[in-house]
């Protein structure tokens, strides 16, 4: 695994597709927004270019109890995908449970309406796989 530049998460569900980054020293991990499902490989591209992740990061929507149903069927095959598609970059699945609750409470905790919490979460959710991913990879 790479040590050093941008790591890109992905929170793919069956109608949008969330999107953060980190910094280059991997401390920060901002939002970069909601994207189509139908249309999302244009802003994924885009993003590639623009950010030059080193690791793409992929939330794996494990269920509560620990098994993987048709979600992590469907991010797997799309992982296995960009993968080929993407030789020269690393990908890595993350466990993602409880990170759109999780985006749900903060939106509801601060007040944002349920039709603007609709815009965010997946957005939000992809800040807390990521922000999850780079804690549990900083030595201290």
């Amino acid at each position: 695994m790479t040590s050093s530049g941008r790591v890109l998460a992905l929170d793919i569900g069956s109608v949008r597709v969330g999107a953060a980054v980190s910094d280059f020293n991997r401390i920060i991990a901002q939002g970069l927004g909601v994207w189509n499902f139908e249309t999302w490989r244009e802003e994924f591209d885009a993003s590639l270019k623009k950010y030059d992740p080193a690791i793409i990061v992929i939330g794996l929507p494990v269920r509560t109890d620990g098994t993987h149903g048709d979600a992590c069927i469907n991010v797997k095959a799309i992982m296995k995908k960009l993968s080929a598609e993407y030789p020269e970059r690393e990908f890595e699945l993350y466990d993602e449970r409880f990170t759109t609750r999780i985006a749900q409470d903060v939106l509801i905790s601060a007040d944002i309406s349920r039709r603007s919490r609709k815009k965010h979460v997946d957005k939000l959710a992809a800040v807390i796989i990521l922000e999850s991913w780079l804690e549990s990879r900083r030595q201290y």
